[in-house]
């Protein structure tokens, strides 16, 4: 018997083409770049490839069309060494696509994207892995799923864009942006936010703030865990990034602080690179940076 992947990440695969501008043209107005770069792109799917760099046994669940977008996702995840066992090629659906421009001046970025077609919940394997990890697009197919079996799989949910009807009861791994979580809880306070989630029913609760660093729930609080500085290109893919390193933590048996700190690290280096991918470090090269930055990666108990 095939021994059981590590994760299988459910929802968006995509195409994704980048121009680095100066900054975002207003209306009417014409802007130049130098290139145009081609990279996959989808919070689930890189997120897969995330987790394949750090040695992750990982796959992925989603739908791509019957066109040269798609045949271009399968390659370029085959490559990762990510299993696209469960990647479903419908001739009637298109492979979502984006069109992003990465401002230089603020370092912020602006999309336009197709929405992915999700695979439905017959196709969300379980029993396949030990953790299934939901973007937007998987989570209800991937829930729905979980419901009729599965009760020893994980589930982790990247919260990160609105989720349509989101229940975090019985999720294993929530992790919300901290302006999602509190919006979502009406509140302005971080404590607050986390201790309702807690009694919503999600077990490990995570919020990333950008620039501010990653919030955490722990036995004794909510702590905050300082971002990592590096020179940024791009902050593209970052968000999903930092699922796919968390999670590959996880695997590993780190604690949830201590895979958070190595994810702050990760999603940190991805930036140096003007696409979502290109920047991942392997865990080798993780743990050397880890390492010269050992000083400066801290936690606090600070959650205001």
């Amino acid at each position: 018997m095939a021994q059981k992947l590590d994760v299988i990440c459910v929802g968006a695969a995509n195409l994704d083409t980048i121009a680095s501008v100066q900054h975002v043209p207003g209306e009417d107005e014409r802007v130049t770049t130098d290139a145009f770069v081609t990279a996959g792109g989808g919070p689930a799917a890189t997120a897969a490839v995330t987790l394949s760099r750090l040695g992750a046994r990982v796959g992925i669940c989603g739908v791509i069309g019957d066109d040269y977008a798609g045949e271009l996702v399968r390659r370029m995840l085959n490559e990762e060494k990510v299993d696209t066992t469960w990647l479903r090629t419908d001739a009637r659906a298109r492979t979502a696509q984006a069109y992003v421009l990465a401002s230089r001046e603020t370092r912020r970025r602006s999309i336009v994207t197709t929405v992915a077609t999700g695979p439905s919940p017959d196709e969300v394997p379980i029993g396949e892995s030990t953790w299934l990890h939901v973007d937007q697009i998987g989570f209800s197919s991937a829930r729905n799923a979980l419901r009729r079996g599965g009760n020893d799989t994980k589930l982790s949910v990247d919260a990160g864009n609105p989720i349509r009807d989101l229940i975090v009861r019985d999720v294993d791994l929530y992790v919300p942006t901290l302006s999602v979580l509190l919006q979502r809880y009406n509140t302005t306070d971080v404590d607050d936010a986390f201790m309702a989630a807690t009694k919503d029913g999600a077990r490990d609760i995570v919020a990333t703030a950008g620039e501010t660093g990653t919030y955490v729930l722990t036995s004794s609080g909510v702590v905050l865990i300082n971002s990592v500085e590096v020179d940024i290109e791009s902050t593209i893919g970052a968000g999903d990034v930092f699922h796919g390193a968390l999670l590959a933590g996880l695997v590993r048996g780190e604690s949830l602080i201590d895979a958070t700190r190595a994810a702050n690290a990760v999603a940190a280096l991805s930036c140096r690179r003007l696409d979502g991918r290109s920047g991942i470090p392997t865990l080798a090269q993780l743990r050397e940076f880890v390492s010269s930055q050992s000083a400066k990666m801290v936690v606090s108990d600070d959650a205001s």
